[in-house]
């Protein structure tokens, strides 16, 4: 062992010093080499105590050098589990290859350089992308060439100082067990870097590697218009005006040139977040779904543009966030369930538009929608409504992508799915969310409206007379400490005589469903019909008052999120009396679970 790696911790020493011997990135080791000086055990007990586990659709994590971080060692060790496993179930990857992409931050595109030289040795054709992209290229990519897998090398909207690894599959959907399992074990059997693992050199005029940008570009464009725009020509002729942000992302070319295809004149960029940019220099956060304080510059641009919606991408441009000026002149920053009903009635009427221009008779009980098991139930009231089929899935596109593929191939037509977290799925040109394609769509729906005099806001309104107003509560709080969030969720499950709580607050709990341990008092067998996992926690909640909320801890990030909603018929009660109720017993509800202040959690910035 070598006798600089001396923690006090056995085990510590022994992967510091394998890490050191397989590290060829001098910046990495050098890294490791300060710590060690400076004999900070607490650190590198942070970078090497655990290994990054490869969970949601692969990995997310702060670029440093160790086995719980993101670095060019671990992206290694990664591409040889996923080209292992490949290899081991799909021997036609050598002909269908694979597709990779990046965003701008930093080390994305060596990260992607990597992967690919492992792939090419192994004989594997990769469609490498030459520029950075958006996330929804490499699903589209997969599923117009038939190719093996992808790989998308983002953390999506994370911190500037983190990366990220998203695995897709042959169906263009984010990969879910058993994939993930196989590519995970596959992980840890070829942990050390094959002596060739490093040199990128292969990657030079070489047959097996080709450059797809341009062609996605403009088929994307292409596919997702002729798909999805019904009006050209309102939209060439509307007279709003729509303010864009790619948050320093990457999805200005994309969202412009989609924008333009559908037939919209102009689109106002803020010029201070137009250009890539991976310090992010205007946005502490850069999240469009943290609402008001992640759009400042946007509400500026649009104030001195007299344009009255914006629309906003998170960094890989996979999301969409939409705010709208109000008559008073302030601004309405749409939740993420509030876009998912809009959404859900425009594509259900897209739906009907389409299928009737070629063919006389269609039953709308064909056509399905997805919302996330911790989204709006205003799909599922909806559907009982309209007669379309709803489902719900786990958390996570992955699901609901994966699902829309199975009943393609059965024959039945997906047009919507939806979770909480800004993330719309309005085509199945792309099996995932996708910021790029929901933002032309929603804008098209706004143009639209406009034409019958009816905003957003007004539509929505619309909505929630039809259909009932579903009001939702979502947050969360940091927490640093997995051992923490562990014993929260321990105590719930046996906080009262060593079960679940049977009230909150006084009121009645009439059903829960656990989907870590399977648990769900509302199926006669007391078995969940969702699929469950134990790498994370969730906890539905129904209560007697009407409310349904939802404890889970995040795959990506250091959070405990808390979902809650309450629906009623607008004939028999109030807007403001429902939504007072609701904050208030989430309020009870967030005390007597979670205990922030005995568990030093952190809330959400306001």
């Amino acid at each position: 062992m070598d006798a600089a790696v001396q923690t006090g911790d056995e085990n510590l020493d022994r992967t510091i010093t394998q890490w050191l011997e397989w590290d060829k990135y001098e910046p990495t080791r050098q890294e490791v080499m300060e710590l060690l000086k400076k004999k900070d055990v607490v650190e590198l007990k942070k970078r090497f105590g655990t290994r990054i586990a490869f969970g949601t659709a692969g990995l997310r994590a702060r670029m440093e050098a160790g086995t719980a971080r993101i670095n060019d060692l671990v992206i290694i060790q990664t591409a040889q589990g996923i080209l292992t496993h490949l290899l081991s179930v799909n021997q036609d990857c050598k002909k269908k290859g694979i597709a990779i992409g990046y965003d701008h931050r930093h080390n994305s595109r060596r990260y992607a350089e990597l992967s690919a030289a492992i792939m090419v040795r192994a004989g594997v054709p990769v469609y490498l992308f030459s520029h950075t992209s958006p996330t929804p290229f490499v699903a589209y990519i997969i599923r117009k060439k038939g190719l093996a897998a992808g790989i998308m090398v983002t953390p999506s909207h994370n911190p500037k100082g983190d990366n990220g690894y998203k695995v897709y599959w042959g169906n263009g959907a984010q990969i879910i067990p058993p994939v993930d399992q196989g590519i995970a074990s596959a992980i840890l059997a070829n942990l050390e870097p094959w002596e060739s693992s490093w040199d990128t050199s292969i990657l030079k005029n070489n047959s097996l590697v080709s450059d797809p940008y341009e062609e996605v570009f403009s088929s994307y464009m292409e596919d997702i218009s002729s798909e999805m725009c019904l009006y050209r020509n309102i939209n060439e002729q509307t007279k709003l005006k729509f303010t864009y942000t790619a948050m320093h992302g990457v999805g200005t070319l994309a969202f412009d040139a989609l924008f333009k295809k559908f037939g919209f004149k102009e689109l106002i960029l803020v010029k201070e977040q137009v250009e890539e940019d991976p310090e992010f220099t205007t946005v502490k956060n850069p999240n469009p779904e943290e609402g008001k304080s992640a759009l400042n510059l946007s509400f500026k641009t649009a104030g001195e543009n007299g344009s009255t919606v914006i629309l906003a991408n998170d960094p890989d441009a996979d999301r969409l966030a939409v705010a709208e000026k109000q008559q008073d002149g302030t601004w309405k920053v749409f939740n993420g369930n509030e876009l998912g009903a809009l959404f859900g009635w425009w594509l259900l009427e897209w739906y009907k538009t389409k299928e009737s221009r070629w063919q006389e008779c269609f039953l709308v009980t064909d056509a399905y929608m997805f919302a996330s098991a911790v989204s709006s139930k205003m799909l599922k009231h909806m559907a009982e409504k309209d007669g379309f089929k709803f489902e719900e899935t786990l958390t996570g596109h992955k699901w609901m992508g994966n699902r829309i593929d199975k009943l393609m191939k059965e024959g039945k037509t997906s047009i919507f799915a939806f979770e909480e977290a800004i993330g719309f799925m309005c085509c199945t040109k792309v099996l995932d969310k996708d910021g790029v394609s929901a933002g032309s769509i929603i804008a098209e729906m706004a143009a639209k409206l406009a034409t019958e005099d009816k905003t957003l806001t007004a539509k929505l309104d619309e909505l929630y007379h039809r259909y009932g107003y579903h009001f939702c509560s979502n947050s969360y709080f940091l927490c640093y400490n997995p051992a923490t969030t562990q014993a929260i969720f321990e105590r719930i499950r046996t906080m009262e005589n060593g079960s679940y709580p049977s009230q909150i607050g006084g009121v009645k709990i009439t059903g829960i469903r656990d989907l870590t341990t399977g648990y769900d008092s509302n199926q006669a067998d007391n078995k969940a019909v969702l699929p469950t996992s134990k790498s994370s926690h969730m906890i539905t909640f129904s209560f007697e008052n009407g409310c349904v909320a939802t404890l889970r801890t995040s795959g990506t990030e250091p959070k405990i999120k808390y979902y809650s909603e309450i629906f009623g018929d607008l004939s028999t009660r109030d807007k403001a009396t429902m939504e007072e109720n609701l904050k208030s017993f989430v309020a009870v509800f967030v005390q007597e679970l979670l205990q922030p202040d005995t568990n030093g959690l952190i809330a959400r910035e306001a």
